[in-house]
């Protein structure tokens, strides 16, 4: 909370698929969202529209979501509308999910990344307050897989775009077996 206030953040946006925590019952939805109103602060749960658990079986190849097929959905769209609308009233917005590391979250690599593509500015909130741009986290990023600033044959954007798709592969939620041969059989 003490982050939020710091930052001066009038509504909070749920983007975890399932909103709640066996670790750490304080974010669980009910209870997020009571706290939030406490604070003077709006929840709203996007996690059907932003999540990286998508109920489409068609988002998923081989057991594994793939963000670009969530991206491209009419629910997504949706959250991403919800957002722009949210932005455009004068809110504050933060985006939450599970992971401190904005990196290691979908809601960097996945969620964020449209929101950018808006033309909506978007700074990560790191657990000491500091802001860190998308712009940063994204070269951050490319430095961290070791990727060339650019090289003679392709450009900035193609090297963050392999950024992108490396760090989705290394974080994109999977299916267990199970489940994965209960999707697969329909």
């Amino acid at each position: 909370m003490a982050l939020l206030a710091e930052h001066k953040i009038t509504a909070l946006c749920d983007v975890r698929s399932k909103p709640w925590s066996r670790y750490n019952p304080q974010f669980n939805r009910e209870t997020l969202e009571q706290n939030l109103r406490q604070a003077g602060i709006g929840y709203i749960f996007l996690g059907d529209e932003l999540g990286a658990r998508s109920d489409d079986s068609s988002c998923y190849e081989n057991g594994k979501v793939q963000y670009d097929r969530i991206a491209r959905t009419a629910l997504f769209r949706q959250g991403l509308e919800r957002i722009r609308d949210g932005v455009g009233k004068g809110f504050r917005l933060v985006l939450m999910c599970a992971e401190a590391e904005p990196l290691d979250c979908h809601r960097t690599i996945l969620v964020a990344r449209h929101v950018v593509a808006l033309s909506i500015p978007v700074q990560h909130i790191h657990a000491d307050g500091r802001l860190e741009g998308h712009g940063q986290a994204i070269d951050r990023l490319a430095d961290s897989l070791h990727l060339p600033e650019r090289d003679l044959f392709r450009t900035r954007e193609d090297v963050l775009e392999d950024a992108y798709r490396m760090q989705e592969n290394r974080i994109a939620y999977a299916l267990d077996e199970l489940a994965a041969g209960r999707s697969a059989a329909g």
